[in-house]
Formats: C-alpha cells, sequence, structure tokens
C-alpha cells in the first residue's frame, strides 16, 4: 500500500489569500500547502480521499490520471469543491465512478451537485458518478476500509482505516475527538494521519496538544500532522514534537 499526500492544509490553503506572515512569504516549500487530500494504491486499485478545490493542480502535480473511488470524509467545500474535476477520470472508463462516504455527506453531493446524478446525465464527457452510502467496513480490491466516526463540528464526519496484508494506515484529516468506540478502531496501526492545525485551541479542529494526545492514546508505530494552518511555524514546532510524529507535507509518501 501506499499513501501519497497530494495537499496538507486547511480550507484556505497557504499561502493564505491577503497575508504576509512569514509563513505565507516563505520560500520554503514545505509551507507551501494545498487543500488537505490524499491517494492511496494498492495492487489493484487507486483511491482517491476527498475531491478538494485543488485537485486539478494536485492531479496534475502527480501525474494523476486514473481513479479507481472516491471516498469523501465529509461535506465541506475544501473537501469536495472540486468534484467536477472528477469528470477526467471518467473520460477512459464504461462503468460509473464509485463515490463512497456516510449517507449524509452522498445526500449533500446529490443536493449540491445535482446534475451528475441525473438520470439524463448521459454524455461521455461528465462526470459519471456511483454513489454508494457506507456505514461501517467494506473492500475494495485487496484492501479492507473502515469508517472512523469522529466529531468536527455539526457535521457528520469520519475517518478511513486502511488495511492490507501487511500494513494499516488511518486518515483523518478534520476531527476535534473520536466518537465513542472509534479509539477501538484505531489499535495497531502502523501509520496515523490526524488533524493538527495549530498550536492554539480551535472549536471544531484538533491542536497541537490534542493532537499529540490522541496519538500517546493511540499508539501507532508512525504518526504525522495534516490539515495545517499558516499559524503553525513547523520549523520552530517540529524539534519539539515526540519521536516517531512529525509534520506531513504535500508530495511525501509513505
Amino acid at each position: 500500500m501506499k499513501l501519497t499526500f497530494l495537499g496538507t492544509s486547511t480550507s484556505v490553503g497557504i499561502p493564505v489569500i491577503g497575508c504576509d506572515c512569514h509563513i505565507c512569504v516563505s520560500e520554503n516549500p514545505r509551507y507551501h500547502r494545498m487543500r488537505s487530500s490524499v491517494l492511496i494504491e494498492s495492487d489493484s486499485d487507486s483511491i482517491l480521499i476527498d475531491s478538494g478545490p485543488d485537485l486539478r493542480q494536485q492531479s496534475l502535480r502527480h501525474g494523476l490520471t486514473k481513479v479507481d473511488a472516491v471516498l469523501y470524509t465529509h461535506q465541506h467545500l475544501d473537501h469536495t469543491a472540486g468534484f467536477d474535476e472528477l469528470r477526467a477520470f471518467c473520460w477512459g472508463r464504461e462503468d460509473p465512478l464509485p463515490l463512497y462516504s456516510t449517507r449524509s455527506c452522498i445526500n449533500e453531493l446529490k443536493r449540491v451537485f445535482d446534475w451528475a446524478f441525473s438520470e439524463g446525465n448521459t454524455y461521455k464527457g461528465y462526470i459519471r458518478p456511483l454513489a454508494i452510502p457506507v456505514e461501517d467496513q467494506f473492500k475494495l480490491g485487496e484492501l479492507k476500509i473502515t469508517l472512523i466516526p469522529v466529531e468536527h463540528g455539526s457535521v457528520e464526519t469520519v475517518g478511513y482505516r486502511f488495511d492490507d496484508n501487511e500494513t494499516s494506515i488511518a486518515y483523518i484529516p478534520d476531527v476535534k475527538f473520536l466518537k465513542r468506540g472509534s479509539a477501538e478502531l484505531l489499535g495497531g496501526l502502523d501509520h496515523l494521519i490526524v488533524d493538527c492545525l495549530r498550536e492554539q485551541e480551535h472549536p471544531t479542529h484538533m491542536s497541537l496538544t490534542e493532537s499529540l494526545a490522541m496519538i500517546s492514546q493511540l499508539k501507532p508505530k508512525q504518526a504525522w500532522l495534516t490539515h495545517i494552518a499558516h499559524e503553525m511555524d513547523i520549523d520552530s514546532v517540529e524539534s519539539r514534537l515526540p519521536p516517531g510524529v512529525h509534520f506531513a507535507y504535500d508530495t511525501l509518501t509513505l
């Protein structure tokens, strides 16, 4: 299993429009972040997690030409606004493109992009989605995928755990805290990728202290911090991270 970070920022990206803070004007490429998304590749499937507003640029940067399925964590626009770019991954396939998520997220996608789900959408140049609501666990090829329910404001939100015969990875980009029972789904991880917005507290995202507390509780072999805001100066904070905990950055591959 291979995971590539297509983007690792919060909803506004970095640099932030109109901001001249030292993070936003820095030439350090690790500070330049597109909206959060990852690509999971196995021997059988290429799986996109969320289709944010930077999907076109992310796909061009990584030479991405094939997506077999899309998983959504929730319906916020920084995770769905690139929906129309998915048409590029429908051109070379006869079957519709499967989209997996909670029923509430699927319903919102159908509301916002109703034309795509219409029975009259038969033109091959358009995205042709197949919405598949999921509740707990399912398989794509050789991957076992488990939904991880989390709290993130008022919107139903999930992370995902991916297991093959060798590796286990959990991806939870938007979370304030785990729902009851979710911690039990996250034992024995090789890699935990988790929300870490900034050092200061936030009402719907984990702060650095909260992220490190979750990592300490779950004890993955390696942990990666994502969904990062421009308030986070990774160069000054990185030396304070515990062993095995790292800041993710765009283009990083596990």
